[in-house]
This record gives C-alpha cells, sequence and structure tokens, in this order.
C-alpha cells in the first residue's frame, strides 16, 4: 500500500479485501451449481458477468429448473432491483462522471455498497467501493468458472465453509453499525423473518433435480442420488427428496 495513503483508507482496502476474497470464493458454489442446473460453460460466465449479482443469479438458477426461463428472469429481475436502491446512497459519496459512473453503476452490489457506507471518510468509502467492487468482480467471475470446470471435484463447498464466508464478512461490516436501538430492532425483526422463512422459501433446484435425476447433477448437489433414468431410481430418489 502506498505510504501516502490515510489509515481510514488503509483500513477500507483491508475490509474491502477480506470481503472480496470471502464472497469471490463463493463463486465456485454459483458456477457447480448453474452447470447442475443446465447451463454450459458460456452461459454460466455470462450470468456472472453480465448479471453480477449474487442473489439474483442463485435465485436465477434456483427457479429455471421448476419454473422455466421467465420466471427465473422474473425472480433475478426482481431481486436485483435492490441494487438499483443502492445508487442514491453511493453516488454522492463516489462523484463518478464519464465512463466511471457505468462501471460504477455495475460494481454497485451489497458488498461494495456495505463498505462504501462503513466508512466515515469520503475518501476512504471510495476506496472501499472500488476495491471491493473490482475485487469481488474479479474474483468471482475466476471461481465461477472454476466451479463449473471442476464441478464434481471440488466436493461439497460447503465444506470448507464457502457458504458461510460471505455472509460472515457481510456481518463483520454490519455489526459495528448496530449501535443504536433502532438499528437492533430491525435487524433482529429481519432474523426473525428470515428464519420464519426459511421452510417455505427453498430453493426449489435441489428437489427438481434430484426427482428428475439429471445425470449433470454432481454428487454434493444431491447425496445418494441415483443417476440413472429407470423407474425404480427415480422412486428411490423421490422418497430422498421428500425429506428435504
Amino acid at each position: 500500500m502506498s505510504p501516502d495513503r490515510s489509515p481510514a483508507v488503509r483500513e477500507a482496502i483491508r475490509q474491502a479485501v477480506s470481503v472480496s476474497l470471502a464472497t469471490g470464493l463463493y463463486g465456485v458454489s454459483f458456477g457447480a451449481l448453474a452447470v447442475a442446473a443446465g447451463l454450459d460453460l458460456p452461459q454460466t460466465a455470462a450470468l456472472s458477468l453480465l448479471m453480477f449479482s449474487g442473489g439474483s443469479q442463485f435465485a436465477f438458477i434456483g427457479v429455471l429448473g421448476p419454473g422455466g426461463a421467465v420466471a427465473a428472469v422474473a425472480t433475478a429481475g426482481l431481486l436485483g432491483t435492490r441494487n438499483g436502491l443502492y445508487g442514491p446512497q453511493v453516488a454522492p459519496l463516489l462523484g463518478a462522471h464519464g465512463w466511471r459512473r457505468p462501471v460504477a453503476a455495475q460494481l454497485t452490489i451489497d458488498e461494495s455498497t456495505a463498505v462504501a457506507a462503513a466508512q466515515h471518510d469520503r475518501a476512504a468509502s471510495r476506496a472501499g467501493f472500488w476495491w471491493t467492487g473490482i475485487g469481488v468482480f474479479v474474483l468471482w467471475n475466476v471461481f465461477t468458472l472454476v466451479g463449473a470446470l471442476l464441478g464434481d471435484a471440488l466436493g461439497d463447498p460447503r465444506r470448507y465453509g464457502l457458504d458461510a464466508a460471505a455472509a460472515a464478512a457481510f456481518l463483520g461490516l454490519v455489526w459495528p453499525r448496530l449501535g443504536t436501538r433502532v438499528t437492533q430492532t430491525a435487524a433482529g425483526l429481519a432474523i426473525v423473518v428470515a428464519l420464519g422463512l426459511t421452510p417455505f422459501v427453498l430453493a426449489g433446484l435441489r428437489s427438481w433435480a434430484c426427482r428428475h435425476s439429471l445425470p449433470v447433477t454432481p454428487s454434493w448437489w444431491t447425496p445418494g442420488c441415483p443417476r440413472s433414468s429407470s423407474p425404480r431410481s427415480r422412486s428411490r430418489c423421490a422418497r430422498r427428496s421428500s425429506s428435504w
């Protein structure tokens, strides 16, 4: 790091790097799941390059199988609208003009907004946004390709804690800001709502893929799920899926 950077900027960059690593590594999971959902390598790569919104991407492949392309696009688009709401918050911090504006718009995601908003200095906010946005973009796309190419060879990404890494990093940024009763109440309600809805909003991809015995489905995606299409195999898989 350059010695002329202020302590606030250096701290913002450290946060950005840690968040980028945690979030980017989870791209392995998306790449593997996208291929399991029936997308080919170019399609999987294009989703990460162009859509570049983890929640929307997972929603897309989760709905694609049981709901079809129209439902998948609608669901991903609805989730993606939240990124547009970040614009009014980060635009005054960045002051981006010219070619930087569309680049900043593409990099306006949960993580870059959170790191930028967590800073108390405008220069630190800018550094946090750009370092996080670019870092996540590069690593997310690289590890999306890794996941799509290696698939089964990687095993279950949850074994490495990748499913929790991004959430843990995000929580680490939000936690210091929960200093008032209002923010604590909002966070508490969010936890209650999330836990309450979890049993009812499970992604349909897992049970759908299992019931159809997809040959491209990795072993960690549907443990013990047969790959053949015989009636006996489908019946056994359906019984297993009923417990999910």
